[in-house]
């Protein structure tokens, strides 16, 4: 049975995924995020928007460390510094909250949610509670998570 998250570890992962978003390359068309999967306490994997190649998302680049039918998934918290992506703008490429649900992550961590900047309808918060995800939403460190965006015509 895995350990329940206590508030300072998800302060702390959240501190963490962060400092992940501020190592993303920058970008006029998309936002920095950070994203950490922790299991028991641990960090497993983590990732961040642009890691890999232009298009990957941070959640995306976490899920790509790990084997797809990893069984601790099912136990994990993906902390994200941004709500996962109900929708891609590159249709090959599956949107992040079908990759949480697809991974069978039980309980995602966040800091803000999408603005309509280049998604007028992101419902990803949504879609993970329809499917029993449990969603918590740290806005206390909102504006830390959203720092490294201000360049963009946030709204």
């Amino acid at each position: 049975m895995p350990k329940a998250p206590k508030a300072h570890e998800d302060r702390q992962f959240m501190r963490r995924a962060i400092e992940l978003a501020r190592m993303c390359p920058p970008s006029d068309t998309a936002f920095s995020v950070g994203a950490v999967i922790v299991v028991d306490g641990g960090e497993v994997a983590t990732g961040y928007s642009r890691e890999t190649d232009a298009k990957v998302h941070a959640e995306e680049s976490a899920f790509d460390k790990l084997d797809a039918d990893d069984p601790r998934l099912a136990t994990a918290t993906l902390y994200s510094t941004l709500e996962p992506c109900s929708q891609r703008a590159t249709p090959t490429r599956l949107p992040c909250t079908d990759r949480i649900l697809a991974a069978g992550v039980p309980r995602v961590v966040i800091a803000w949610r999408e603005p309509t900047t280049f998604v007028t309808n992101c419902v990803g918060v949504e879609k993970l509670r329809q499917h029993g995800v449990e969603v918590l939403e740290l806005t206390d460190l909102a504006e830390a998570a959203m720092s490294m965006n201000q360049h963009l015509n946030v709204r």
